[in-house]
């Protein structure tokens, strides 16, 4: 079958997030519906709040815990835990735990995997992240951010 992906365990090109782990498991170039990667973030991680306009995300915790904000709402997800937020609906997902946390998430529609390739580049330059380069490649892939780091 032409252009299928078969990825044992700790395979896939991954990037780093400031040390949170961001391995491609079905990268957009090989993928029509979705996207897959699967994540190892460090206790502190968080995304901030955001939204997409397109983009729709299902997150699956493999181990340790995650929290999510969706729109007013306030959840902890631990392993075995299946979470889906569709466009138009703000969110946030974070490591607030002790210990490190591993789950999948799936993109839909494929592309904004390229949005973690990318960042992981801005964020390896030295000093503080370029914070024109963070909008512009927000505005480029969809995400608006509502509320910043700094503001939790």
């Amino acid at each position: 079958m032409a252009g299928h992906v078969k990825l044992d365990a700790g395979q896939g090109r991954s990037v780093s997030l400031r040390g949170t782990r961001v391995e491609f498991k079905v990268e957009s170039d090989a993928a029509a519906g979705a996207s897959l990667t699967e994540w190892e973030a460090l206790p502190g991680f968080d995304t901030g709040l955001h939204v997409h306009e397109r983009l729709e995300e299902t997150w699956y915790v493999l181990d340790g815990e995650l929290e999510f904000r969706i729109g007013e709402e306030t959840l902890t997800a631990k392993p075995g835990t299946t979470v889906f937020v569709p466009p138009h609906v703000p969110h946030a997902f974070a490591n607030r735990g002790d210990a490190n946390a591993t789950f999948l998430m799936t993109m839909s529609p494929p592309g904004h995997d390229r949005y973690f390739d990318e960042l992981a580049d801005i964020l390896a330059s030295a000093g503080p992240p370029d914070s024109d380069a963070i909008a512009d490649l927000r505005r480029r892939y969809d995400t608006r951010q509502i509320e910043t780091l700094a503001a939790r």
